[in-house]
């Protein structure tokens, strides 16, 4: 499935997304909220890209997409679809040399604008570290509304965490 925006393509992974995806999810900024450590090894990018590539988007469960600028790899973003198919969550990674320049808003947007209206899903759905402000930022961004706060929640890298809950309705979105 390819998405496009005025500066961005969201695509599938390809097995030459390996490197730079193993880059920018080394560098701690991007792994500090995240489920991996940095560094991230090239290996375990190379089979995570691969994985990617041959999953199936309309299957329940997690799916990744890569955000493409002009041929570059400059982040990802998942969705985990529920099993009813009329739900999913999603997260996303951004390249901090993309960041700040309206890169995250216009792929995620795009993505979840396709969900709501050629998926046709009832509910989207994230949750963010409640010191990642620019995650929280950009939900609230496009639309989703702050649902709840989960304090001290999760045990995450050696210290507790609170969680942020966010919601949005594809009503909400679509008018």
């Amino acid at each position: 499935m390819f998405l496009t925006t005025e500066r961005l393509t969201v695509r599938r992974f390809r097995a030459d997304d390996a490197a730079v995806f193993a880059a920018y999810r080394s560098l701690p900024e991007v792994a500090r909220y995240q489920s991996w450590d940095a560094p991230y090894p090239l290996d375990q990018a190379i089979e995570a890209v691969r994985d990617f590539a041959a999953g199936d988007p309309d299957a329940p469960g997690w799916f990744q997409y890569a955000i493409d600028r002009d041929g570059e790899l400059i982040g990802d973003i998942g969705v985990n679809l529920y099993d009813n198919l009329r739900q999913a969550e999603l997260g996303f990674t951004l390249d901090p040399r993309y960041q700040g320049q309206g890169y995250a808003t216009e792929a995620v947007g795009a993505l979840i604008d396709h969900l709501f209206r050629q998926r046709d899903l009832h509910r989207i759905s994230a949750e963010c570290d409640a010191r990642n402000g620019p995650s929280a930022r950009l939900l609230e961004r496009l639309g989703f509304r702050r649902e709840g706060r989960r304090v001290e929640n999760s045990w995450f890298k050696g210290e507790w965490a609170d969680d942020l809950l966010f919601g949005l309705l594809a009503k909400d979105r679509i008018s």
